[in-house]
């Protein structure tokens, strides 16, 4: 039966769903089909984020409570601009307060890991988008979407930096809500095989 209406399902088929339960299950605003009962994402989720450019650079210093490894830094560039129709204010200005962002992972196995994860999650437009900031009030900027980033490199006075134990595994889990998991990866891989 079905969750949503209680209605016999005649078909198995995803495509033949019952009229009255066909509006939750469209594509949602970000783009992906989200089942309302699990909350998982099919499809391929993108988001709101503005234009920009993301570098990625490697240093030989390690972060604190990854003395084993150097680092990885990744700069964020976006610039201000005009907000389109997924935004908040069609046609309105938005800012870019704080860029460029700096943000630091550990240049182990699960830090590159995460990196490659966060590349997907560029790709999709999914690290950034256009809101109020929750820091300063200000409406119409750009602001973090969900994926936390440590900003900090040697420090940690803001509790965005290192040492955080649990940071990767927290990312990882905040990437894969946003459905930028492994399996993208090896999509990826698969399709740039062929």
């Amino acid at each position: 039966d079905c969750i949503i209406c209680m209605e016999r399902l005649s078909c198995p088929s995803v495509y033949e769903v019952p009229p009255e339960c066909s509006a939750s299950l469209q594509p949602s605003a970000d783009g992906s089909l989200q089942c309302p009962s699990c909350k998982t994402i099919y499809g391929e989720k993108t988001g709101t984020q503005p234009k920009g450019k993301m570098e990625i650079y490697s240093i030989a210093k390690p972060l604190p409570g990854h003395p084993d490894c150097g680092t990885i830094q990744i700069i964020y560039s976006i610039p201000p601009g005009i907000q389109g129709p997924e935004h908040p204010n069609p046609g309105q200005p938005y800012t870019c307060r704080g860029f460029p962002r700096y943000c630091f992972l550990p240049d182990n196995d699960k830090g590159k890991k995460v990196l490659e994860l966060l590349k997907v999650a560029w790709t999709r437009r999914l690290i950034f988008t256009v809101g109020t900031s929750s820091t300063t009030g200000e409406p119409n900027t750009v602001i973090w979407n969900e994926i936390h980033h440590k900003t900090e490199m040697l420090t940690n006075v803001s509790g965005h930096g290192y040492p955080d134990a649990n940071y990767l595994d927290n990312v990882l889990s905040e990437l894969a809500s946003q459905g930028v998991t492994e399996d993208c990866l090896k999509v990826d891989a698969h399709t740039s095989a062929m």
